[in-house]
């Protein structure tokens, strides 16, 4: 009588730690294939944030139309999840003002121009089911363009640096450079 008094409760412990070490490892966020990433840095009296999923390029087409990304249809910017961009105080971006605070990201590449979009609604996946970009443009509060160009190595990784003159966005063969001031 005595060993099943106690066998229960270890028994039970041990199934409570089986079930919190496998939720846990399924929360792990670094071990997607695209897995997060974060640019900060200071942009005047600015700290800018922008958290995003890192894709590579294995190979795949980027940015023909029948791509990851491609030209002329809005994007998240990643993977998994929408990219978050933050920034704790007021700033111009291409010349037009963000106030402070955290925004979903998204793109719409082109082959001459780029079209920045900051949303208001945060938190949710990049894509919706049918494969568009999961955002509702009554919530956009900026859209800003800037200009690629061809980068002079090829970036696998996709990333984004942030410095004192603004953000960059990096990936396969291009890159755009977005002014903050």
């Amino acid at each position: 009588m005595k060993s099943t008094l106690i066998t229960k409760p270890v028994l039970v412990a041990a199934v409570c730690m089986l079930l919190s070490v496998t939720l846990f490892a399924q929360g792990d966020k670094a071990s997607r294939p695209s897995p997060p990433a974060t640019a900060t840095g200071k942009i005047g009296a600015a700290t800018i944030t922008i958290n995003y999923s890192s894709p590579s390029v294995k190979g795949r087409a980027v940015w023909t139309t029948a791509s990851l990304a491609p030209y002329g249809k809005a994007w998240r910017l990643g993977a998994n999840e929408a990219t978050l961009f933050e920034t704790d105080k007021e700033v111009k971006i291409e010349g037009k003002t963000l106030a402070a605070g955290k925004y979903s990201l998204f793109a719409i590449p082109g082959e001459k121009e780029w079209t920045f979009i900051f949303n208001s609604e945060t938190g949710q996946r990049g894509v919706k089911r049918s494969g568009e970009a999961n955002f509702d443009p009554a919530k956009n509060v900026l859209t800003v363009t800037a200009k690629p160009a061809k980068s002079a190595k090829l970036t696998e990784k996709l990333a984004f640096d942030v410095t004192a003159s603004g953000f960059t966005f990096r990936w396969e063969n291009v890159e755009v450079p977005v002014s903050i001031k």
